[in-house]
């Protein structure tokens, strides 16, 4: 059935739900509308599903949400009793559609005698992997789009250990997902049957107050909150997302005191009036907590993505300005601060290890191993850190520390097994405290790890190709690169090439080592002067990621190293395009 035959079949669907109903008309004489939305399913991958809201099998309405719980509920009918009885822990955040799509998901494994735990309101991604092992569910699902501006919605699902699912379980779902391909006969349960049959359970405070304790452990020194947490002025914004809901509380709890809220912004609102994009990422996300920091003269802004898994700082700067920290400068301070702590403590575990991914900062890796701490890569994607976890924890070879991914997304303490913006926003604050406490404010920090390990700049440069033609245009640019591959990049030569789709790594003499990671569309080079750059199309966005990490004598430098490189690779993509 072609795109319009498709379009016509739900527009003729009896009982068809008013928002899609609204949807369809709207573009019912846009032949191009119609075939993006319409045209293919939309992906559902390891990391489920990320769409804009809409009427259309690539789009995010109720239906596509019921056809992947349909998929979770068949995989779910396969286990045995035991397992499946402990049911399915379902969160959601402040967009659009949020808590509608939530309970569809309810209903629908609520038809397959799957017991649900719903939150009573909004409530952050590291909160429901946390939930998933504190109520001991086999799944968990997140109605959330993270960062993505307010048109898009999303579908996580995770695995019984709070990580997202893994490869085998996840590869079922989507077979499942595929199976249900008529979503309108995809039978759904009345919430208010499923409460009489306690087949569907609200939460809230009982999870709150658990994962509350346990970030009070996140911090290393009490005693220094304590002496300096009640003079350390920072602003911290929700940017109108899940982190109004607990992130006030556990500042609080571990005894930050002097902070500013950006009021506006802690209104959970599904328009986000107040920026952009909701995303950390960006600089004016900043704007309302910049004016806010001048008037309180904070030392430092702290932001949180709408479901608070991510989190962005600005530094005071010596003339009284804010600079814009990068993930990997956030990851490099917190964990240069975790090991220092741990090493001053006498509590540093000979076997500890960091892990991050490919694409970020090699800072880092210096920064592990002056402690004598391992750093372990990982393909992009926090689900692969949470495997690191696991892995650890069976096999007792080594003991997490830190994971963290450029994209500004760490983990401190695994009771979480996501990425966690509330772990890292207290923790930064101690941060704060800490340099706080020497005089010096979190810039001067980051500048002592750089005249110690080398000025080091990283820069990720995202081109979006929209549609069906985008994912073309993609595919077609990787294709290019793997069949002409590159001998040289801006005038260096490349020393070697990864390419994690082959699982191998090509040495500039010829020779070839093999790469002991999954599977990946990723290419990442190593040139002579240090600097490494990696291509990945991205899984959740039509997006290609040029990521470019360099590293020289001093900030002058660098600047001009990685500037000539940022052009270089500009020139590439108009190359390949």
């Amino acid at each position: 059935m072609n795109a319009q035959e498709l379009y016509k079949t739900w527009a003729n669907q009896p009982n068809l739900n008013e928002s899609v109903k609204h949807d369809l008309n709207t573009i019912k004489n846009n032949p191009k509308e119609i075939n993006d939305a319409f045209g293919t399913n939309m992906s559902f991958g390891t990391a489920g599903m990320r769409g804009l809201i809409g009427a259309g099998i690539n789009r995010m309405n109720i239906y596509t949400v019921r056809q992947a719980t349909e998929g979770l509920a068949s995989y779910m009918d396969t286990l045995n009793d035991e397992e499946k009885k402990r049911g399915v822990a379902i969160s959601f955040d402040s967009r659009y559609h949020s808590e509608e799509f939530a309970y569809e998901a309810a209903r629908v494994l609520g038809q397959h005698n799957i017991k649900s735990f719903v939150f009573d309101d909004i409530r952050p991604t590291p909160e429901l992997s946390f939930a998933i092992r504190h109520l001991h569910t086999f799944a968990g699902v997140m109605i959330t789009a993270s960062h993505n501006p307010m048109q898009y919605n999303g579908y996580k699902i995770y695995g019984e250990d709070g990580g997202q699912m893994p490869p085998k379980a996840s590869d079922m779902i989507t077979s499942f997902v595929r199976q249900a391909e008529d979503v309108f006969a995809i039978e759904v349960a009345d919430v208010k049957e499923l409460r009489k049959q306690k087949l569907l359970s609200v939460i809230g405070e009982d999870v709150d107050a658990a994962y509350l304790e346990n970030v009070k452990n996140v911090n290393v020194n009490h005693q220094l909150i304590q002496e300096v947490g009640k003079y350390l002025k920072f602003v911290y914004t929700p940017l109108h997302g899940t982190g109004k809901i607990i992130c006030r509380r556990a500042l609080d709890n571990v005894g930050f005191k002097n902070y500013s809220l950006v009021k506006e912004q802690a209104i959970a609102d599904p328009e986000f009036p107040t920026v952009d994009f909701p995303n950390p990422e960006f600089a004016s996300a900043f704007n309302l907590a910049i004016q806010l920091g001048n008037q309180e003269e904070a030392d430092v802004l702290i932001a949180t993505d709408p479901d608070a898994d991510r989190l962005g700082a600005a530094v005071r700067q010596p003339d009284g300005s804010y600079e814009l920290m990068t993930g990997n400068q956030i990851a490099s301070v917190l964990l240069d601060y975790i090991l220092t702590a741990k090493q001053d403590a006498n509590d540093l575990p000979a076997n500890g290890a960091v892990v991050k991914s490919i694409v970020s900062t090699e800072l880092a890796t210096k920064i592990a191993n002056h402690y004598g701490v391992e750093m372990q890569n990982v393909l992009t994607g926090f689900k692969y850190i949470a495997e690191k976890i696991k892995d650890f924890e069976e096999t007792n070879e080594n003991t997490f520390l830190f994971g963290f991914e450029e994209s500004f997304g760490y983990l401190i303490k695994p009771f979480v097994r996501d990425k966690d913006a509330i772990q890292s926003t207290v923790l930064l604050a101690e941060v704060a405290a800490y340099y706080k406490h020497k005089g010096q404010t979190l810039y001067d920090g980051l500048q002592s790890i750089y005249q110690l390990y080398g000025y080091h700049e990283e820069k990720t440069i995202s081109k979006s190709f929209e549609g069906l033609e985008g994912k073309s245009k993609m595919d077609n640019i990787m294709n290019e690169l793997r069949s002409n591959p590159l001998t040289e990049f801006n005038g260096q030569n490349v020393e070697s090439l990864e390419d994690f789709d082959k699982s191998t790594k090509t040495n500039a003499d010829g020779s070839v080592e093999k790469i002991q990671l999954p599977q990946a569309n990723v290419l990442k080079y190593w040139l002579a002067d240090g600097t490494w750059f990696a291509i990945r199309p991205s899984g959740t966005e039509p997006k290609i990621k040029f990521y470019l990490g360099t590293v020289d004598d001093n900030q002058e430098a660098v600047n001009t190293k990685l500037e000539s490189y940022i052009n270089a690779v500009d020139a590439l993509i108009e190359q390949l395009v």
